[in-house]
């Protein structure tokens, strides 16, 4: 007598929880131009490397006389991207549309159990709406024990600890959609869509008729700061993931993946001297600045359409990853806005809990003024972003390379960093022009010919924001030809990994404003 009849009924079981919702529900999926989760795991993790947990977990029962087995819809496992080991998991839209079943629940919450024994990356592929008034009727108990912890609890642990990345890759609602954006870096394909609540809710709450799109879609989100990037495919969206996790540890005990430097850390790039214009009120490219001083094609910037004016990116100087904090001037001269000071304090919580160096390229003209800044509650969420500065843990480098204006500057500025300036850099309490006019506003007004005046004061001061004199002074740490500064941050990099090589373990902060 063996167990032969077991060992089948394994077999059966595990054969029918890979067949998901079934033939007809795996076709609606793809018809929707979605993979299933079983395909997205297969797409981004190596070929066999994926172990999963709970294989048969799930339900059977009897139907008209019939045994039916539902597996759970929700599927983890362990799998390997880029060599390294992770968590990945996330809802099967095949079976009650990611609304998660009895089984499906209890795989979400161990991923998240687990990442955190194993101190393994998370990797979530969010689709479902979350839980159903239909979970909430039946006999026995009802609602969760009180002794139970907190759902978020696991969520927000896992933040200190390990790198956790989301990808809503359909419709995403409720509690889905709080576990995307708790993430260090969140995603969404061009077919997704994440809410609050979905039309029907929004309909029925605030008398609103409003489809997914409009209410969730992928050109909304890429300006609300909910997601990090948008990608066209699902290809992509897997690309970005495994691209984002390179830059990054295991976890907040483990060493950066530090990559040889094939990139000569010694280049000098002759277009950085005319990088940037002459002419004070010319516009220029930063990302071109960022090319040619970070190793070749290492930029990968994340939150482009929210907060414009600011720039946060990953990349690699020397083969060493690192943080990128940098202003572009075409939106609003790089002036800082509510939405660019949470985007910046997003990036250093980042930054320091990965224990990344952080490079600065500066053209800060100052917080954003006027109404709509003031109603927006601009200084409080500037004041936030330069505390998260001053809490850093990190060695920061920061290059002046135009304007250094107001209190915003303060949030380029890590503590005990190492300063470059470029002869284009321009530095003081207010921007020149609304200095002048604020200082002199009565002998401008006086004069015979106020404009002529205003233009006399401004080229007056002009000269005397030069960064020579704050060179002289000690006030930097050089001013440096623009050629000069790859080579200058690479050595920079080379002493600060000794500091970084002290810190291990999550970064605590205080309360910020």
């Amino acid at each position: 007598m063996d167990w032969r009849k077991e060992a089948e009924e394994i077999a059966r079981r595990r054969a029918e929880a890979a067949a998901q919702g079934g033939p007809e529900a795996v076709a609606a999926q793809h018809a929707k131009g979605r993979l299933t989760i079983r395909e997205r795991i297969e797409r981004l993790a190596e070929p066999g490397s994926f172990r999963e947990f709970g294989r048969i977990a799930g339900a059977e029962e009897d139907a008209d006389g019939v045994r039916r087995f539902t597996p759970a819809n929700y599927v983890v496992g362990f799998a390997r991207i880029g060599g390294r080991q992770v968590v990945v998991g996330g809802e099967d839209f095949t079976l009650k549309g990611g609304s998660p079943n009895a089984a499906g629940l209890r795989k979400s919450v161990f991923s998240e159990d687990i990442a955190h024994q194993a101190r393994l990356p998370l990797v979530r592929f969010l689709e479902g709406g979350g839980g159903s008034v239909r979970g909430s009727s039946g006999k026995g108990p009802q609602g969760a024990p009180v002794n139970q912890p907190h759902r978020f609890l696991s969520i927000a642990r896992l933040l200190g600890e390990v790198p956790v990345v989301s990808a809503a890759v359909g419709p995403v609602a409720g509690f889905p959609a709080a576990r995307l954006v708790a993430s260090h870096f969140a995603l969404m394909t061009r077919t997704a869509q994440v809410m609050i609540a979905g039309p029907k809710v929004v309909e029925r709450a605030v008398n609103r008729t409003l489809t997914k799109e409009e209410l969730g879609g992928p050109d909304v989100h890429a300006k609300t700061g909910v997601v990090d990037a948008v990608a066209d495919t699902e290809e992509e969206a897997c690309a970005a993931i495994a691209r984002f996790l390179s830059y990054l540890p295991d976890n907040v005990w483990a060493p950066l993946p530090v990559l040889p430097a094939e990139d000569p850390p010694d280049r000098q790039e002759e277009a950085l001297l005319a990088a940037v214009p002459r002419d004070r009120r010319r516009a220029y490219d930063m990302r071109r600045i960022l090319a040619h001083v970070l190793d070749r094609d290492s930029l990968f910037e994340m939150t482009r359409k929210f907060g414009p004016g600011q720039i946060t990116a990953l990349a690699r100087l020397a083969g060493h990853p690192v943080g990128v904090l940098a202003n572009d001037c075409r939106f609003y001269a790089g002036a800082m806005t509510a939405e660019g000071a949470q985007k910046v304090r997003r990036f250093v919580d980042l930054c320091n809990t990965f224990r990344l160096p952080i490079i600065s390229f500066v053209d800060e003209p100052g917080f954003m003024i006027g109404p709509e800044a003031e109603k927006a509650g601009t200084i409080r969420h500037g004041a936030a972003a330069i505390a998260a500065v001053v809490q850093s843990r990190v060695p920061w480098a920061t290059v002046l390379v135009r304007k250094s204006f107001g209190v915003a500057a303060m949030a380029h500025f890590g503590p005990d960093g190492y300063v470059l300036s470029w002869p284009s850099s321009e530095a003081g309490p207010l921007p020149l022009e609304g200095g002048v006019a604020v200082a002199f506003a009565r002998e401008i007004a006086a004069a015979p010919d106020p404009e002529a005046k205003r233009a006399e004061l401004e080229a007056l001061f002009a000269e005397r924001m030069s960064p020579f004199p704050a060179a002289e002074g000690f006030s930097v740490h050089d001013l440096i030809d623009p050629r000069e500064t790859r080579p200058a941050l690479a050595a920079w990099l080379e002493t600060a990994r000794a500091r970084l090589a002290l810190l291990t373990g999550p970064h605590l902060c205080a309360m910020r404003p």
